[in-house]
């Protein structure tokens, strides 16, 4: 049961993250020969202001 968590910053439409569980899915099928039904992807979304990189919050980016 391959389980991937994908944690970004919050603003992605729905159609995007359908696709992108989509494309993951199918590359653990092809990859790894599991059922696409033992595949499961967690999205974790963190608003900017809790996200820094080098040193400043992407909020003030």
């Amino acid at each position: 049961m391959p389980v991937v968590t994908i944690r970004m910053a919050s603003g992605r439409t729905l159609e995007q993250k359908r696709i992108l569980a989509a494309e993951i899915t199918a590359a653990i099928t092809r990859t790894l020969g599991v059922d696409p039904e033992q595949v499961f992807v967690f999205f974790e979304e963190h608003d900017k202001e809790n996200i820094a990189q080098a040193g400043r919050l992407f909020s003030e980016s």
